[in-house]
């Protein structure tokens, strides 16, 4: 039996044409005779009359709902009906037997079609638009999760795109704060190697907008987005808030989805974030070569023509971060954003500066730079740097091994088994306070050696059994001394039998301010000599 009523007219018009008679194919095919003639008639079938709708019980109110919504749209917009006021008045007023979900479909239905047929509303239509090169662009965030060290967060893909080339610029952040809203602009703008003319697209971020002012396009900006926009030239235009703006900026909310699905799919794996963003930067590249739609030119065809229309960047730079003075604890740490960092014991108890930016945190005592971190994804987290309370250690070896600080550089991978190793035969050799002493002498080489070399002076060290933090300096400047990735050579050669200090340890010495010597104090000597007697 045919699929279908095309199929069995098809079937139909094949056996009549092949000699089959009426009655044969009403037999064959269980139809009637009114169903072959149509089928030898047309080979597609008439369409289903559609049926009538039936009667309901709201019907003969419904003109009365009409004359309701009609009277509603002159009415103070606060005392219009509701669906429930106005299936009250049915039943009250008119005795209606109706039911409440009959009144709101069609109230649903209608209240809209009323406006428009009086002129009030405004149907749901979009108007095609022309972009000028160099002239607009699009701004959004968007939410990714990325397996970061191992464990899943939930980042920020930060996205400014060209609306006339679709060209767009990615970068993902820890959060969607200021600091991140600020640095995606900067690298958007570099990368772009200039600022749009015209207008840039805004959702009401809380980085931008302090305050939205009724149904109207006017906003309260925050100073420093403010700020921002007057250094680099920029004009905002903020979209409607919630769903009803979410067209107005169109191009980068599908960018961000489809950025999404075609990049980050499968989540990445990856150590930093700022390994994240290399990939993305190779990413942007790659997509200059793709076409959207049905554009007869590529993204980077139609950006080479927009880029020399850009206006150019400012000569100098905004600072991006956000600078606090909190104050250093007894635990020798500071709390900035609920988040807790260390610093060098010798500042405990006093206040220092931070500059916060998205990815990391910098920490000044004056103008000296003393401590440097990866920022925090999460609120009540701590990021402590084991190097920070070696001076303390020193005194107190007892407190190393239980320190957070050590935990957290052996998570890091910078407290490597080499270490463990050597700090445990170092122990049994000299005993518990003196070979975690020993061990601390040699954290504090780092300060001067590169990390490779001194895990390298530690392995020779320890296998030779000298388990002394000269011995391993001994060892870890040797190991410097013959990298050849320094590509540094010894300007002179070299006194015989004197061993030279390797070039990257010469680095970390202060400038010698001694004078040259000299031998003049020993002119003196010259005047107390004896005249020479002659012979008579």
């Amino acid at each position: 039996m045919p699929k279908s009523k095309v199929d069995l007219y098809a079937a139909i018009r094949r056996d009549a044409k092949a000699g089959s008679s009426l009655r044969a194919l009403m037999r064959k095919y269980g139809v009637g005779y009114e169903t072959v003639q149509k089928a030898l008639i047309s080979a597609v079938p008439e369409p289903r009359k559609k049926m009538e709708p039936r009667e309901t019980r709201l019907d003969r109110y419904k003109a009365l709902i009409d004359g309701i919504l009609t009277a509603d749209l002159t009415a103070p917009r606060k005392q219009r009906h509701t669906v429930k006021r106005i299936y009250d008045r049915l039943l009250d007023e008119h005795g209606a037997d109706v039911s409440y979900q009959m009144v709101r479909s069609y109230v649903a239905a209608r209240r809209e079609e009323i406006r428009l047929e009086a002129g009030k509303g405004v149907a749901d239509v979009f108007v095609p638009q022309t972009h000028r090169p160099g002239a607009e662009a699009e701004v959004d965030f968007g939410d990714v999760t990325v397996k970061l060290a191992g464990e899943l967060v939930t980042c920020y893909l930060f996205a400014f795109r060209m609306s006339y080339s679709g060209k767009a610029v990615h970068r993902v952040f820890a959060s969607a704060g200021q600091e991140a809203f600020f640095e995606g602009h900067v690298h958007a703008l570099n990368v772009l190697g200039g600022v749009p003319t015209g207008k840039v697209r805004y959702d009401n971020l809380r980085a931008a907008v302090a305050q939205v002012l009724g149904l109207s396009r006017r906003r309260v900006e925050a100073e420093r987005w403010t700020a921002f926009r007057s250094h680099y030239g920029l004009e905002a235009f903020y979209c409607q808030p919630g769903i009803r703006g979410a067209h107005e900026k169109g191009g980068v909310e599908g960018q961000i989805g489809w950025f999404r699905r075609n990049h980050l799919v499968p989540v990445p794996e990856v150590d930093t974030l700022a390994e994240l963003n290399a990939m993305i930067d190779r990413w942007d590249l790659e997509d200059d070569n793709r076409r959207i739609r049905n554009r007869p030119r590529t993204i980077g065809e139609d950006f080479t023509t927009e880029k020399p229309l850009l206006a150019p960047l400012p000569d100098d730079q905004f600072e991006t971060g956000r600078l606090s003075t909190p104050r250093v604890d007894r635990y020798s740490q500071i709390c900035v954003r609920m988040n807790r960092y260390s610093v060098p014991v010798r500042l405990i108890g006093r206040t220092v500066r931070v500059m916060l930016h998205a990815s990391e945190l910098v920490v000044y005592d004056g103008r000296e730079e003393v401590a440097r971190h990866e920022r925090l994804i999460a609120r009540g987290a701590t990021r402590l740097e084991l190097d920070h309370y070696l001076e303390a250690l020193i005194r107190k070896p007892g407190a190393l091994p239980g320190a957070t600080a050590l935990d957290q550089a052996r998570a890091a991978g910078r407290f490597t088994p080499i270490h463990d190793s050597w700090w445990q035969a170092a122990v049994k050799a000299h005993g518990e306070r003196d070979g975690t002493r020993a061990l601390i002498e040699v954290l504090l080489l780092s300060r001067h050696l590169p990390h490779e070399p001194l895990i390298t002076g530690l392995a020779a060290a320890l296998a030779t059994g000298a388990l002394t933090a000269d011995a391993v300096a001994l060892e870890a400047r040797k190991a410097a001394d013959a990298d050849s990735d320094t590509g540094l050579q010894d300007p002179q050669p070299a006194t015989p039998g004197i061993a030279p200090l390797p070039a990257a340890v010469r680095a970390q010495l202060p400038p010698d301010t001694r004078p040259l010597p000299s031998v003049a104090h020993y002119d003196q000597l010259l005047r107390l000599r004896r005249p020479d007697r002659t012979t008579p």
